[in-house]
């Protein structure tokens, strides 16, 4: 039997500036994400649909969720193949599309995972286990656009 998680969230708009949407430049496209027993996400749109250059957006959200599931699964992997990761970043990147009736969709997502581990005779091996990762990740599983990874993986 396959178990089952929920996630529940809450989402409150803040962006009413005294009129409402009165009209598309009239309020403010603030909100605020609320999980119980975490710091609140202020959050707004992408600075291009007239949102705030400050807070968070749900494609950065999106595109940031993917690179640390990635790396979650990576480091699981890692560990249970005797794999001793000392450092890891990413610098991920994603490819939206903006359709011309104003609606659009991701593309792709690229990551690029540098890893240190401590053995470097295990460097290969470490490389390879990214694409595990790819695969097991659960938001790369949910997306219907490829999640691809450019690593690069080296010793202390």
């Amino acid at each position: 039997m396959n178990k089952q998680h929920q996630y529940q969230t809450q989402l409150k708009w803040t962006g009413n500036i005294g009129s409402g949407t009165m009209d598309y430049r009239a309020y403010d496209r603030s909100y605020v994400i609320s999980i119980d027993h975490k710091a609140d996400l202020q959050g707004s749109s992408d600075p291009q649909f007239l949102g705030d250059l400050n807070k968070h957006n749900p494609e950065d959200m999106l595109v940031s969720s993917l690179s640390s599931c990635h790396m979650l699964w990576y480091l699981h992997l890692c560990s249970q193949q005797g794999i001793i990761v000392l450092e890891y970043t990413d610098k991920a990147i994603g490819t939206m599309t903006e359709n011309a009736d104003g609606s659009g969709q991701f593309t792709e997502v690229m990551l690029h995972p540098i890893v240190v581990i401590s053995d470097e005779a295990l460097v290969q091996k470490a490389n390879r286990l990214h694409e595990d990762a790819n695969k097991m990740c659960f938001i790369a599983r949910s997306c219907n656009f490829p999640v691809r990874h450019e690593a690069e993986c080296k010793s202390q």
